[in-house]
Parts: structure tokens; C-alpha cells; sequence
């Protein structure tokens, strides 16, 4: 398994530093406890980068992390914190919308590479199948292969999506029936 390294750990703390500490802020309305709270992911991180898998998005693990601990910081501090809520209709679709949108575009990306980690017959025949919507006796004779052939590079895409993605079950069943 590939670990963190320094310069990658650099690169993510100049990215996402300023993002999540603005994020952090929304739960414990104090700048400088949202830096805390940022910077004790970031060492947490550091201090388990030969645990973290880095197929995983790194960005989801640091917002989840700084969410925990934001509600971790308020239960502790038992301070009842205001959120801002929308002003109108407008502002709250608004905000929906782009935290839906940050949340697809994660998902599609964990698909991405899962599929990506496909073998490149076996991604061919699966993306045929699910996003062409060809049979399998069409991709079959596509590809010039056996039907029997088609059945099994299927069953190894399918088996290898529910293990990449098995927590993601429920995204993939609504991902999947959208392009049927």
C-alpha cells in the first residue's frame, strides 16, 4: 500500500488548510478553534499517513474529520452554537444544491476509479453492458468473444464494484438506475 508523503501532506495542507478551517467555523463560530480543530486533523492525518489508503478521497477523510470534531469540540464545550440559516427559499435551495453536488461529484468520483482499477477488457465489456445498454450477445459479437466470455469479465466487474465500493451501496443502486 502506498503511503502519504511529505510533499503530498504539503500539497493538501496548502489546498484544503483554509477550505476546512471556513467549514469548521460554521459549527464553533471561533476562527481560532476551527484553526485547532483543522490543524489536529492534519497531524491526526499525518501521524496515520502509513494507515490511510490513498485511493481514497483524502478530501472526504479531512471534512469528515474536521465535522467529527467540530461537533465533538461543541458536545465537549456544551455550548448551544446558532447556525446560520437561510434567510429565504432561494438561499436554502442554494445550499442544498451545492452541498449535493459536492457530495456527486465525490461519489462519481470514488465510481471513476474503481472502474478505472477494472481490467481494460473487463471495464470495455462493463461499460457496454451499463452505459451503451448493449446485451450481451451484442457486445459479444462487438468484440468478437463468446457469450460465455461476456458472462464471466460481467460477474468479475460487478464482484470487484461491490468490494471497492460497498459502502457506497445505496449512491450506486440510484448511480445505476439513472442510466439505465
Amino acid at each position: 500500500m502506498e503511503t502519504l508523503d511529505k510533499g503530498t501532506f504539503e500539497d493538501l495542507f496548502r489546498s484544503y488548510f483554509a477550505p476546512l478551517c471556513s467549514f469548521a467555523q460554521k459549527y464553533v463560530r471561533d476562527i481560532d478553534e476551527a484553526k485547532d480543530i483543522v490543524h489536529n486533523v492534519f497531524i491526526n492525518l499525518w501521524n496515520k499517513r502509513n494507515e490511510v489508503d490513498l485511493n481514497t478521497s483524502l478530501k472526504s477523510y479531512l471534512f469528515q474529520g474536521v465535522y467529527n470534531r467540530s461537533l465533538n469540540y461543541i458536545r465537549d464545550h456544551k455550548k448551544l452554537v446558532q447556525f446560520n440559516t437561510p434567510q429565504s427559499e432561494a438561499e436554502l435551495g442554494k445550499y442544498i444544491e451545492s452541498r449535493d453536488h459536492l457530495e456527486s461529484s465525490e461519489a462519481e468520483g470514488r465510481i471513476n476509479r474503481a472502474l478505472d482499477a477494472l481490467p481494460d477488457k473487463c471495464r470495455e465489456i462493463f461499460l457496454m453492458n451499463r452505459f451503451d445498454g448493449l446485451k450481451y450477445r451484442e457486445i459479444a459479437e462487438k468484440l468478437n468473444i463468446s457469450i460465455k466470455t461476456v458472462e464471466t469479465q460481467m460477474s468479475r466487474a460487478l464482484k470487484t464494484l461491490r468490494e471497492k465500493l460497498s459502502d457506497m451501496i445505496l449512491v450506486l443502486i440510484f448511480f445505476f438506475l439513472q442510466n439505465l
